[in-house]
């Protein structure tokens, strides 16, 4: 499993959420919403990792999965990028090809 940031998710990360070098990203599992899991969907916050299980770092900001989070991805890879028309982040999830 890994997460994937397309250069204007990484933009949005630091002009909606004010993420700056140093700082943290968890996505992390939610009830409720639409999502890859059904009746569960993905939030994100600022945080610290804990027992991270995923990790990229772009831009000197680290983005982390964490490993009670991993259910929810089921060896599946996370891909950020942002809805042009809502102006959000928008999720997809690839499996790896053998």
């Amino acid at each position: 499993m890994e997460i994937h940031l397309s250069k204007d998710a990484r933009d949005w990360f630091h002009n909606e959420m004010e993420v700056e070098a140093g700082e943290a990203v968890r996505f992390f599992v939610r009830y409720g919403g639409a999502g890859l899991q059904p009746g569960f969907s993905l939030g994100v916050t600022k945080d610290s990792p804990y027992e991270a299980v995923t990790r990229l770092e772009e831009d000197q900001v680290l983005y982390f999965i964490e490993e009670a989070d991993q259910w929810y991805f089921d060896e599946h890879d996370l891909h950020v990028t942002v809805d042009d028309t809502l102006g959000e982040l928008s999720y997809s999830y690839e499996t790896k090809e053998a």
